[in-house]
């Protein structure tokens, strides 16, 4: 104890700078980094005040000091690509960084589109994933954090991790694909920034200057600088969440009827059939909230016992619970995770064999989602499970009001993902958001472009390439023309294209109706590619960009429109006869238009319009008959046009 003592008085009279004086890096500038080719790059952290810190790498060193508060930085010349290298640096303490590359980096940013790991989409992409052994392509997965009081420095969590079979499933699928696609053109290291975040607007991305001019969102990213604000926000939300959850617990009848579970061999000849997929608001039961209890008995072969099998259940809206024969088989907590569940070799038997799914619904209407597998497999065997299965009420509950989703408000994600990126060179920004914004297009007109050169001037990097992914087709399609916000949002999306060094990748042929997470994520990084190489890497001929309206004029019986980015020429996809355009004389009421392609143009007309003075293509949340393309296989954007 005399010793400690000793040793304690001894630290109270070293000076602090001495006792903390070892440097430290940011997370990004860690073992298989990848760093900014042709440019010069800032190495940077932080150490005592005054302290002299030197870099080595390759043949050279270089020097530096900290200022009075602790920052330094070191600027290396411009490198051409390649690698692994080695840089050490030296002060009280030595770190040594490991297998560097040069090469490009991207951020790669948005909402769950973007975010979406390879490991959703791994049915799809089999061959794909098992050949993914290029360790010139990494991902950098920024933690999913917010902050509303400050720019952050510094991440919390993070390393560069190289693509093979074992780790590519943590990958963004569409940055991968992107990445892969150019790196089959141009064979350099390519680095991906994944800092994306599913539902996210895009003002949460914005810094709190870029705010000002949107005063909406700025007021309501004041509040959140109080923490005893969020902090009665999330009691209030986890109280009102537990006490459903636990109420839907308590009423629910196949957890307590006679102690009998509903999962379990039960009697259940006085149960109502209903056809799978589905949804049980177009059943007798109606559109109500709460727990459905759902079974079906399948018969299993000899071939298929005693083997590992997969259980495919599509999507169900919202929660389920999954048993066979009374074993429990795996869980998913909300709508959107596709369905697969492992079932060990031990549960199925020959002969009669029962499925019985819990699915609670705290919102809208619950159910099985359309259009998606629904299948048991074991090897290439499999047993379809859709159609008729019997179902009872368990429970019956009010709506649950949902989260208040803190992590969402504005300035909150850039100031903890994408601010301590900033001092790091990139290549460029690809982008793939929207969805969440759907609510307000007009709005999202004058955002994007803002969080464009809030970002650029936030990097120091003047006009960076920023190529952005159009919403995709979704939901339901409509017989007549109507307004649609997801239309209106594309439109917002086109306009952006106003700002310099912007590319647009037109998706509206590869999205799914009934899924806001489509599941081609290839074609959709092969089309951000193809921009990248227009914009980023000098391929100025390409034929990259989308067809899209550039000039049109209306006369009294039809509206003419140029187009640009047309390529080889402008197609009719599918079929004879041009579809989705639509025509107004008032600006209000529309209605199908025919149209025929004469060169580089589209003429527009219907014989019951005079004096058109609106044009809309593509004009719907899922424009599924929209077959204006390109030679090249593009499709031609959604628009709208207006007689000034």
């Amino acid at each position: 104890m005399n010793t400690l003592k000793i040793a304690l008085i001894v630290l109270l009279f070293i000076p602090s700078n001495e006792i903390f004086s070892q440097i430290k890096l940011p997370r990004l500038i860690s073992d298989g980094i990848v760093l900014q080719r042709n440019e010069k790059v800032k190495i940077w952290g932080w150490a005592s005040p005054k302290e002299k810190i030197k870099l080595e790498f390759k043949t050279k060193t270089y020097f530096t000091e900290a200022d009075q508060q602790g920052n330094w930085n070191i600027i290396l010349p411009a490198e051409k690509a390649g690698g692994p290298y080695q840089m050490t640096l030296k002060a009280s303490n030595e770190i040594v960084i490991k297998d560097i590359l040069f090469g490009d980096v991207w951020i790669c940013s948005g909402q769950s589109n973007m975010e979406l790991p390879m490991e959703r989409i791994k049915e799809k992409y089999e061959e794909i994933i098992k050949n993914a052994k290029n360790t010139n392509i990494r991902q950098f997965l920024v933690p999913d954090k917010y902050d509303f009081k400050k720019e952050q420095s510094d991440l919390d969590s993070g390393n560069w991790v190289a693509a093979t079979p074992e780790t590519i499933l943590e990958f963004s699928g569409v940055a991968y694909f992107f990445a892969k696609n150019i790196y089959e053109k141009y064979p350099v290291p390519i680095g991906l920034i994944n800092t994306a975040l599913g539902g996210s607007p895009v003002e949460a991305w914005m810094s709190e200057n870029a705010l000002e001019a949107f005063p909406k969102a700025y007021e309501e990213a004041q509040k959140f600088k109080n923490d005893e604000y969020i902090k009665q926000i999330e009691i209030s939300d986890k109280k009102r969440n537990d006490d459903w959850y636990a109420l839907v617990n308590t009423l629910d009848k196949g957890l307590s009827d006679g102690n009998v579970k509903w999962s379990q061999a039960i009697n259940d000849s006085d149960w109502k059939l209903m056809e799978i997929p589905g949804f049980w608001a177009d059943q007798s039961i109606g559109n109500l909230n709460g727990v459905v209890w759902f079974r079906k008995e399948i018969e299993v072969p000899k071939a298929m016992v005693g083997q590992a099998a997969k259980l495919f259940m599509g999507r169900i809206v919202d929660q389920d619970f999954v048993y066979i024969n009374g074993e429990f088989i795996g869980t998913t907590g909300y709508q959107y995770p596709p369905r697969r569940y492992d079932v060990n070799s031990n549960i199925l038997k020959e002969g009669k064999n029962t499925i019985a799914i819990r699915v609670i619904n705290n919102l809208g209407r619950g159910g099985f989602v359309f259009d998606k597998p629904y299948f048991l497999a074991v090897g290439n065997d499999t047993i379809d499970l859709k159609g008729s299965w019997k179902y009872k009420l368990g429970a019956e509950m009010k709506p649950l009001q949902g989260p208040t989703f803190i992590r969402w408000k504005p300035e909150g994600l850039f100031n903890a993902m994408i601010a301590p990126l900033t001092n790091l060179k990139i290549k460029g920004v690809l982008w793939y958001q929207g969805e969440s914004n759907t609510g307000n297009p007009k709005e999202y007109a004058k955002a994007l472009p803002a969080l464009i050169q809030d970002w650029r001037t936030k990097w120091g990097q003047g006009k960076f390439p920023f190529i952005f992914v159009q919403l995709t087709n979704f939901m339901e399609t409509y017989s007549d023309p109507r307004e649609s916000n997801w239309a209106a949002l594309r439109q917002s999306q086109l306009e952006t294209l106003s700002v310099p060094n912007t590319g647009m990748a037109v998706t509206i042929d590869l999205g799914e109706w009934n899924d806001i997470h489509p599941l081609n994520k290839e074609d959709v990084g092969k089309r951000l590619s193809l921009l990248a190489r227009k914009l980023a890497y000098g391929e100025s001929k390409l034929k990259a960009s989308s067809p899209m309206p550039s000039t049109f004029r209306f006369k009294k019986d039809k509206a003419i429109i140029s187009f640009k980015n047309s390529g080889g020429g402008l197609i009719v996809k599918n079929g004879s006869e041009l579809k989705s355009f639509a025509i107004s004389n008032d600006g209000k009421n529309f209605v199908w238009a025919k149209a025929k392609i004469i060169g580089s143009k589209v003429h527009v007309w219907n014989e019951k319009i005079s004096n058109p003075i609106m044009v809309r293509y593509a004009w719907d949340n899922n424009p599924e008959e929209a077959n204006l393309f390109s030679k090249e296989g593009l499709p031609a954007t959604p628009f709208e046009v207006k007689k000034k």
